[in-house]
């Protein structure tokens, strides 16, 4: 019986799924940066024989020239077996100005803490105009009728 690894390499291998290799050659490369830079990558992709990486913050575009040198030598002498059938003969950065869309948060109306009414109604009401008057009876009086339930 076949392995799920031994399965996607097979459909890796074939021609109309190559860039799924492409992928994994990108993630071996972006793991060789330090961690607080693999946060600030937003996606990587290759064209024309270029790695672009697209970053989420102009500091993260700033660190990543810093250490590309170091990255572009290591990968000229020394290349990931992901990455033996890819030719990348530059690799590349810039900030993406989008902002990336937040996960929706889900309302459950159960996890809403329910807490009984305090106040009792008993205020009293000094006002002079009388439609002022009539509103603060009526919400005296829906104070009094949630206290009693």
């Amino acid at each position: 019986m076949k392995r799920a690894s031994d399965i996607l390499k097979s459909i890796q291998n074939k021609p109309q799924f190559a860039k799924l290799s492409s992928f994994g050659c990108i993630k071996m490369i972006q793991r060789s940066f330090s961690p607080p830079l693999q946060k600030m990558i937003k996606f990587a992709y290759i064209k024309n024989s270029i790695l672009f990486f697209v970053l989420n913050h102009p500091g993260a575009k700033q660190e990543f020239d810093n250490s590309i040198q170091s990255i572009k030598s290591a990968l000229k002498f020394v290349k990931p077996k992901e990455c033996e059938d890819m030719q990348i003969d530059d690799i590349r950065a810039f900030v993406s100005h989008t902002p990336t869309p937040k996960k929706a948060i889900l309302f459950n109306p159960d996890t809403i803490p329910y807490y009984q009414e305090k106040a009792k109604g008993e205020f009293e009401i000094v006002v002079h105009d009388e439609k002022l008057q009539e509103i603060f009876k009526t919400i005296q009086n829906i104070v009094k009728e949630r206290h009693e339930s």
